[in-house]
């Protein structure tokens, strides 16, 4: 059996979240204006702007195009920055 060993990326994506009046949190990255998500709950908007951060990372590698975001540090991670964890 032949195993092939997958580089993987972490970025750190810096978050803000606010509760919006008819419900529900609006999440955005406020270094990354095109990453944003919002959902019913709060674990429920990071997940979401989680798999938009992913899906953007590929969608800007395809292009050429330069990610916005730290890799992640070794030594762990501020208090309001989600892992983001992409394929190299």
């Amino acid at each position: 059996m032949i195993k092939a060993k997958k580089k993987v990326l972490e970025y750190e994506l810096p978050i803000k979240i606010e509760p919006q009046k008819e419900g529900g949190f609006f999440v955005l990255s406020p270094i990354w204006k095109d990453c944003y998500a919002q959902a019913d709950t709060i674990d429920e908007a990071i997940l979401e702007i989680t798999a938009v951060a992913q899906s953007l990372i590929e969608l800007y590698k395809e292009e050429g195009l330069k990610i916005p975001l730290k890799l992640q540090r070794k030594n762990g991670f501020s208090n309001m920055t989600v892992p983001v964890i992409v394929s190299a």
